[in-house]
């Protein structure tokens, strides 16, 4: 039992330790489902497997979820935090899959650590019948691409 464990742990920890260095949403929901799925596991089997197991799987459905926002999602929240007039929301609607979102802007401001432009926004999203309200911070690249922050 416990090697046909080793695929699921390792595909985990992959997807964990390479979301630490630029995480996008993707990884980022990885990690969440990560450690919901190995809570749920626990919870569930009450040992190191049922959490292993969940952890396996909460990443993957994690990882699915957070990949939901297309390229040309990320495109339009770009526009926003580089364009949007703070406090006028900004709607767009994806044409391939019908998801919807609202974004409001927040002003500008500098990190005081690390001297970026960052910008916070609220984020409504309607993904498959679905409302979801999040706030999030982006921050401006040494490239200038604004980079969501965890």
């Amino acid at each position: 039992m416990k090697q046909t464990l080793i695929l699921p742990v390792l595909l985990s920890l992959t997807l964990l330790l390479s979301s630490c260095a630029n995480p996008n949403k993707a990884q980022m929901g990885a990690g969440g489902g990560a450690v919901a799925g190995a809570l749920a596991g626990q919870a569930i089997g009450h040992n190191t497997e049922a959490t292993l197991i969940g952890a396996a799987i909460g990443t993957m459905l994690g990882y699915m979820v957070g990949n939901e926002m297309d390229k040309y999602d990320r495109e339009q929240l770009n526009h926003v935090y580089e364009r949007g007039v703070s406090g006028q929301t900004n709607s767009w609607r994806n044409p391939d899959n019908g998801n919807s979102y609202q974004v409001t802007p927040q002003p500008a401001y500098s990190n005081p650590q690390t001297s970026q432009p960052c910008r916070q926004a609220e984020i409504q999203s309607v993904i498959d019948g679905r409302r979801e309200t999040v706030y999030s911070t982006a921050c401006r690249d040494q490239y200038g691409h604004w980079q969501l922050q965890n």
